[in-house]
């Protein structure tokens, strides 16, 4: 009978080893979200967490840019990695997620490749809340009877349609000429005044945002457009500045642009208060709170102050001096 008692032991000994070894190189890739339910407009945290080995050479496979068609990825923050011991590991990390249609959505799965293995993530629902607006305070007249649109020729005697191209011709051979006049003309006289200077990117956004602040919109219920200029000075002063064609992307390309950008890489919080706030107020038409105005504000001087040219040092006959300030680029 002991003999037995010690067979079996070793056959249960044995399988239980067979088994721990199995599981030990078994991956595992799950996803969770603090709610399923989100208010369009604002953001919410995708928790990605993961468990393999410590040696293993697989990676996660992460959309760009969305987790399908109509929720973005508006931040992707640091994976943190914890050892769980007996070689194996956990890695967590977060996407932050935003929406601005309302609906219920079904997020594309999270992928880990492994020796040429594909794992899935379990996939979520989302279902984003439109905004209520109250309907008593949007109530609107009826429009007047338009006008039936005319064009410029419309207004045209009949004789400079027919001679349109002749007269546009000589329009344009007397203006060369007189162009040409004047400029051999300016070359002769000594005393003509200089080509006004430009102002710095710097120097223009400054004005410009204090000419906003002194115009006080928020007090006057005009949040949309203290918004829109808002960020339209920081789009310019990004196109003067970098080189950064700001006016032309939208919020997501450019904080792209800044995380690519070293100088603009450490202060590119600021900017992303600044159109985090504008886009909820332009899209999801909620009016922020005064200590949100002012923040917002705050936010883009700090940016254009933190992002300002520095003045740099040259060296002269082994004695260092200051040189002018760096010129903006084109």
């Amino acid at each position: 009978m002991n003999f037995i008692r010690h067979i079996r032991f070793l056959l249960l000994t044995t399988a239980i080893l067979i088994s721990a070894s199995a599981l030990a190189g078994v991956s595992s890739l799950k996803v969770s979200l603090d709610s399923a339910f989100l208010l369009m407009g604002r953001t919410t945290p995708l928790h990605i967490e993961l468990v393999t080995d410590d040696n293993s050479d697989g990676h996660l496979v992460i959309p760009k840019d969305s987790v399908c068609d109509k929720v973005e990825i508006l931040k992707y923050l640091t994976p943190d990695t914890t050892g769980l011991g007996s070689g194996r590991r956990e890695i967590k990390q977060d996407l932050v997620l935003q929406s601005f249609d309302s609906g219920v959505y079904r997020l594309n799965p999270i992928l880990y490749v492994e020796n040429g293995e594909t794992i899935a993530s379990n996939r979520l629902v989302l279902k984003v809340y439109p905004v209520v607006v109250d309907s008593l305070e949007t109530i609107h007249d009826y429009a007047d009877v338009a006008d039936v649109d005319r064009s410029f020729i419309d207004y045209l005697p009949d004789f400079v349609v027919d001679y349109g191209l002749w007269i546009l011709a000589v329009i344009v051979v007397l203006a060369l000429g007189g162009f040409a006049f004047y400029m051999m003309k300016k070359k002769k006289n000594p005393f003509a005044a200089p080509a006004t200077k430009p102002i710095p990117p710097y120097e223009k956004a400054i004005g410009e945002l204090s000419r906003l602040r002194a115009e006080k919109l928020c007090e006057q219920g005009k949040e949309k457009e203290y918004y829109t200029r808002l960020t339209d000075i920081l789009r310019i002063y990004l196109n003067g500045r970098f080189g950064i064609n700001a006016m032309e992307m939208t919020s997501t390309q450019i904080r792209r642009m800044l995380n690519a950008n070293e100088e603009t890489r450490l202060s590119k919080e600021n900017m992303e208060r600044v159109l985090e706030t504008a886009d909820f107020v332009k899209f999801a038409k909620v009016r922020p709170l005064p200590d949100d105005n002012v923040k917002a504000f705050n936010s883009a001087m700090q940016f254009v102050e933190d992002t300002k040219p520095r003045p740099v040092v040259a060296e002269t006959d082994g004695q260092q001096e200051p040189s002018k300030e760096e010129s903006t680029k084109k």
